[in-house]
């Protein structure tokens, strides 16, 4: 049960709250070209806001990650990358390292392992560990990027009473996230980054707003104009729902509207009936996800289910109804669940489930028939079931198979004031109750009895039972919350249940002398008749296979000797069996219901011995049968004429043994025919079997096609922020030249070989280096320096890491300092040296005047 917390009084006083209180948290998420519609959001905040905010890409663990340099360029807020342990505070930006999983403890970050490579969620986990932390506290933002993921976490974010921003799909380099997000209909606010900085800032700081405050009789009436208005539009009745439920959640519409007051939102309602759809939608509250609550779908798979079918050992077709369905995965863990259980226990039994899926809100039933889920799913279905009832998508996420989609009926229904259905076997309805009054909860538990059948299974939610209703059903495990349905008498059900049964006259007199039957009494009078009054009958397929027989079919049909076969015409007995190809033949191109009466079936003597009347008809094409055909057998009386002997003619006998013939013929073809269509369908076999195969080799190509697709996405965003670094580099390469260049001094860098490495345009004056040179030992440049022990010096500089220094004239009659000094890396590694030659030729010429004027030698 969702309970989101009230919103704080203040956002300034929530940077000073009392320990206890929850930071307010702004969950970033972005994948491809994310980098730049960050720093846009970043860049609109100002530095004393009041919230945290957490940024998560989608970046491989392999990569370093520098996005945390990147975004302290453009937010005066403190940048850190996310440690285990780390407190949660107000007014800094926490980056979500890609080596981790995140969730929150308290106010303190907790990091685990990632699941998996592959498994690009680290947005969706963000939002849902942010939804945890402080329900109304935490608003998540999803910018550019490829893929869905943020869907699910923007889900559990508004459920818990916070807010959802998604940008605009036009301004975000990479649309798929966003218009994912947009089109589950989970985002509040749509913009581009920068002023969806500005709605988060507002939404928060707009936290006094009155719902229930003020006037209580205009509340109260603002309040019933407000159902009025739901009602009208959309048809649903919300009275009868626990007002603080329908409280919470108009606080939130009228935060995201800044509303201060009901009667304010009502205005608003009133003015723009947009937001009444998006009011309905935000109190339908469609919580929902595969295998909620574990327990109950174990106990149901071990024993419930179990116990289902070992009541039924010859087979049956169960009936089985989930109301408030939202996007179907309840529906569909249902439907898995009994396909388990069927391929464990009776693999082969004739046994059928029939789901009824129903919600109020047509969106949520429309993606409920798509039966399309995000990649977020994989936690709570596990791989192996993944792999065994779902499909791959192009858009990464999963579509379930076939056949599981087939066995559900999605509907729109409200389950209020629409009648329900009946002759149920299982009735799932968890987790829906909670949210109604007392009063429509005694309403709907005997409704709930009236739709099972007799031991039917009723599942409600965690926080839900049958109340006072101990006499309708009993638990079977109060733990997992499963009943199992108790036999009432209708008066006892009566009590509770007064409006189908308030017509119902009071029993005469007469009536009571009848005798009890059990079911309805119109039933067993039409199984009577059908039992003494319809003729045989026989459904087949366009082949001519038999798919159902109806009464006694003895007499006009027998089984073939050799291999089983059930196809009509191997099975009919002679006399019919030439009539009826013809007459099957007519009733599909559409003849309506042809026949063919006074067909005689003849002894072993010869003698005419029964009549026969046949009839076809194909079924309407937009029947549950259409394609198949209904043929009907009658027996009548032989004519008398037909029963006297026939004169033996010798012409008539030779009629007859042409005809004789000709039916031998005709069976002969047919038989070739029969060979023909089963060797066809063996070779039909042989190519489902192929197309399986090439199937499963598409849905290889499809995993690799989706791994190629998220190594492209973190290549890309990897590319982005390594090219930031390389643009940092070039201007700080730029720089250095610049500056080196500026000092007018000679410079040689050379690595622990000896080996160019990089030089000043200076140094070209003394050797005679171009930039082919780098790379080359030094010695092998001609220079115009007098100093052939500057390798010496320079090993020995790198052995013993003291500088040296020495004057030195060049063959030009220049003089030079010559310093050479080790090379320190950044990690303060030894990595070569450094060679100076400052130029000091004046100063040896201003040497030697002065010695000459003071007549001292040289």
């Amino acid at each position: 049960m969702i309970t989101p917390a009230p919103a704080p009084d203040d956002a300034a006083a929530s940077a000073t709250a009392s320990p206890d209180a929850a930071v307010p948290v702004v969950g970033i998420g972005a994948s491809a070209g994310g980098l730049d519609p960050i720093c846009e959001f970043l860049a609109s905040v100002p530095p004393a806001s009041g919230m945290a905010y957490v940024v998560a890409q989608h970046v491989d663990a392999q990569h370093q990650d520098i996005l945390t340099q990147l975004l302290q360029r453009v937010t005066p807020m403190p940048v850190s990358e996310v440690q285990d342990g780390m407190a949660l505070m107000p007014d800094r930006v926490y980056v979500v390292p890609a080596r981790g999983q995140l969730s929150l403890d308290g106010d303190r970050f907790a990091l685990q392992p990632p699941a998996r490579r592959t498994d690009h969620l680290a947005i969706d986990r963000l939002f849902m560990a942010l939804a945890e932390h402080g329900p109304g506290h935490a608003v998540g933002v999803v910018l550019s990027g490829m893929g869905a993921d943020g869907t699910l976490g923007l889900k559990a974010i508004r459920e818990t009473g916070g807010l959802t921003m998604a940008q605009l799909p036009p301004s975000a380099r990479f649309e798929s996230m966003p218009a994912s997000a947009i089109g589950a209909g989970v985002v509040d606010v749509v913009a581009p980054p920068a002023e969806l900085a500005r709605h988060a800032l507002d939404w928060w700081r707009r936290d006094d707003v009155i719902v229930a405050g003020g006037d209580a009789l205009r509340q109260r009436d603002a309040l019933q104009q407000m159902y009025q208005l739901l009602q009208s539009q959309t048809g649903a009745n919300f009275a009868d729902y626990k007002l603080s439920t329908v409280m919470r959640r108009i606080e939130r519409r009228m935060k995201v509207h800044q509303c201060r007051e009901l009667p304010d939102y009502i205005a608003f309602l009133r003015a723009n009936p947009a937001e009444v759809d998006l009011l309905f939608k935000e109190l339908l509250i469609g919580v929902t996800n595969f295998f909620r609550g574990p327990k109950v779908w174990e106990y149901l798979i071990e024993t419930a289910l179990p116990q289902l079918l070992a009541r039924h050992p010859q087979g049956a077709a169960f009936k089985a109804w989930v109301p408030a369905c939202s996007t179907g995965e309840e529906a569909y863990t249902l439907a898995i669940s009994f396909h388990e259980v069927l391929a464990q226990l009776r693999p082969t039994a004739q046994y059928t489930l029939q789901i009824f899926a129903t919600d109020l809100d047509d969106d949520a039933v429309t993606r409920a028939r798509q039966g399309v889920f995000s990649a977020a799913i994989r936690d709570d279905v596990g791989e192996q079931r993944l792999q065994r009832y779902f499909v791959a998508t192009d858009s990464g996420g999963y579509r379930i198979r076939k056949d599981i989609r087939n066995t559900i009926i999605f509907a729109r229904q409200n389950i209020i004031s629409d009648p329900p259905f009946t002759k149920l076997d299982l009735l799932c309805c968890r987790n829906l109750l909670i949210y109604f009054t007392a009063k429509l909860q005694r309403d709907l538990i005997p409704l709930f009895h009236y739709a099972l059948k007799q031991d039917g299974l009723l599942l409600l939610g965690s926080a839900e039972t049958p109340g006072e209703f101990t006499e309708l059903f009993a638990p079977l495990n109060a733990a997992a919350r499963v009943y199992r349905r108790l036999e009432a008498s209708i008066n006892h059900v009566a009590s509770y249940f007064p409006t189908r049964v308030s017509n119902v006259s009071a029993p005469s007199v007469i009536a009571s002398d009848l005798p009890s039957m059990n079911g309805n009494l119109q039933t067993q009078v039409e199984q009577q008749l059908l039992k003494k009054h319809t003729p045989a009958a026989v459904l087949l397929n366009v082949h001519g296979d038999i798919l159902y027989i109806h009464g006694r079919t003895g007499a006009y049909l027998e089984p073939a000797a050799g291999k089983a076969n059930w196809n009509i015409h191997a099975m009919a007995r002679e006399g019919l069996r030439h009539e009826l190809a013809g007459l099957l033949k007519r009733a599909m191109q559409g003849e309506g219901a042809p026949s063919v009466r006074g067909l005689i079936q003849r002894d072993a003597a010869g003698n005419p011995a029964t009549a026969v009347d046949m009839t076809a008809e194909a079924m309407a094409a937009d029947s549950p049968l259409a394609g198949a055909v209904l043929v009907t057998f009658a027996s009548v009386a032989v004519p008398a004429e037909r029963r006297r002997p026939r004169s033996r003619n010798p012409q008539l006998l030779e009629l007859e043994q042409q005809l004789a013939q000709a039916r031998l013929e005709i069976q002969a073809v047919r038989n070739e025919m029969q060979a023909s269509r089963e060797e066809l369908k063996s070779a039909n076999e042989e190519l489902q079997s192929t197309n399986e195969e090439l199937q499963s080799t598409n849905e290889e190509l499809t995993t690799s096609k989706e791994e190629m697709q998220s190594l492209n996405e973190e290549l890309y965003t990897v590319n982005a922020e390594l090219q930031s670094k390389v643009d940092d580099l070039s201007m700080v390469n730029g720089d250095m030249k610049n500056l080196l260049n500026s000092t007018d001094v000679a410079t040689i860098f050379l690595d622990s070989e000896l080996r160019i490495r990089r030089f000043t345009d200076r140094a070209t004056q003394i050797y005679k280096l171009i930039p082919g040179d780098v790379q080359r030992p030094l010695g092998d440049i001609v220079n115009d320096l007098d100093y052939p022990e500057l390798q010496d010096d320079a090993r020995e500089v790198l052995r013993t890491l003291v500088y040296s220094e020495r004057q030195i004239p060049t063959r030009s009659g220049g003089w030079y300092t010559v310093r050479i000094m080790p090379y320190r890396t950044v990690d303060n590694v030894i990595d070569g040296v450094v060679v100076t030659f400052i130029n000091i030729s004046e100063a040896k010429q201003l040497e030697a005047r002065l010695r000459l004027i003071q007549g001292t030698p040289e």
